[in-house]
């Protein structure tokens, strides 16, 4: 079995779901999952945890995101992309600025209120917005807070003055639970115009990017070479202080006893053989408890 983390570059036209289908037919293994959904149309990194690493997913959820995108001012749909049913059509008679865009963009960084699209996964009484959505059944979309790090307009707009539509790319680095396309139907109504998300690219999650990405295709070509792919667990404790255990402690660890260490660390990663097998916070100064088992192997 598979221990670790697999970043996909999910191609569009599948589900998250779909490709954790995929893998686990690929590598014969059953204990895998997703962190971090991605809606069909939307491409780029998908993280997915293998076996003791799906431990790992709710601390996964946590980490910011990282987004490429484009919009078009112009129309709106009621799923905030170009899958949904048009709500608003308005042409452009002149582009509006560069300057404008980018005061709208910095208007919608920081902490803000924000609202999800009628088509999510969001769950209201025990059922999906989408679900919702599909059966004509209107209900009160909850309003949430999230983090937008960054937002900012990457190209020079593009302005068609035939259709009357103005294009934008952008880029977004955001906290969990922060929908795109809701940010671009927002930054439409920032400048008083329908507005929808045409394409969108994520490019990092859970301190993964696209760089250490592989396509299912790729991976499926390479299957003898599969664990050339997968991060080790440790990989996303990375930039935490990385503690070497000896037989002792190692065996004070499986039995999940407390541990004094020498440190000033909130919390450690507690390796063994060069694995990371523990996460331990510290509950008073020198003294650590454990957090999260991650190996009870050798």
């Amino acid at each position: 079995m598979f221990n670790g983390i697999i970043v996909i570059d999910k191609a569009a036209g599948m589900t998250s779901g779909d490709v954790v289908y995929k893998l686990r037919r690929l590598l014969k293994q059953k204990k895998i999952g997703h962190a971090g959904t991605l809606d069909p149309e939307v491409t780029g990194v998908l993280p997915i945890a293998l076996g003791q690493a799906t431990k790992l997913i709710e601390l996964m959820h946590e980490r910011p995101k990282a987004y490429v995108g484009e919009g078009m001012l112009g129309l709106a749909t009621d799923s905030y992309d170009l899958e949904g049913k048009i709500l608003a059509e308005r042409a452009l008679s002149q582009p509006v600025s560069d300057q404008a865009i980018k005061a709208a963009m910095e208007k919608l960084t920081g902490e803000i209120i924000q609202q999800p699209p009628i088509y999510s996964a969001v769950r209201v009484n025990g059922k999906r917005l989408y679900e919702y959505a599909r059966e004509g059944i209107p209900v009160e979309r909850p309003k949430r807070t999230v983090q937008v790090f960054r937002y900012d307009l990457t190209a020079p707009s593009q302005f068609d003055p035939e259709k009357g539509r103005q294009t934008f790319t952008y880029e977004v680095e955001c906290s969990k639970g922060t929908y795109v396309r809701s940010l671009v139907n927002d930054l439409g109504e920032e400048l008083g115009l329908p507005a929808v998300m045409t394409k969108l690219r994520r490019t990092a999650s859970s301190g993964y990017e696209l760089q250490d990405a592989v396509t299912l295709e790729e991976l499926a070509d390479n299957l003898d070479h599969a664990e050339d792919y997968i991060q080790p667990i440790g990989s996303f404790f990375a930039d935490y202080q990385q503690v070497d255990l000896d037989a002792a402690l190692w065996q004070q660890v499986k039995n999940g006893a407390w541990i004094k260490l020498p440190l000033d660390a909130d919390k450690v990663a507690l390796r063994y053989n060069k694995i990371v097998k523990a996460i331990y916070r510290a509950k008073v100064q020198g003294l650590y408890c454990p957090d999260l088992m991650l190996l009870s192997n050798e």
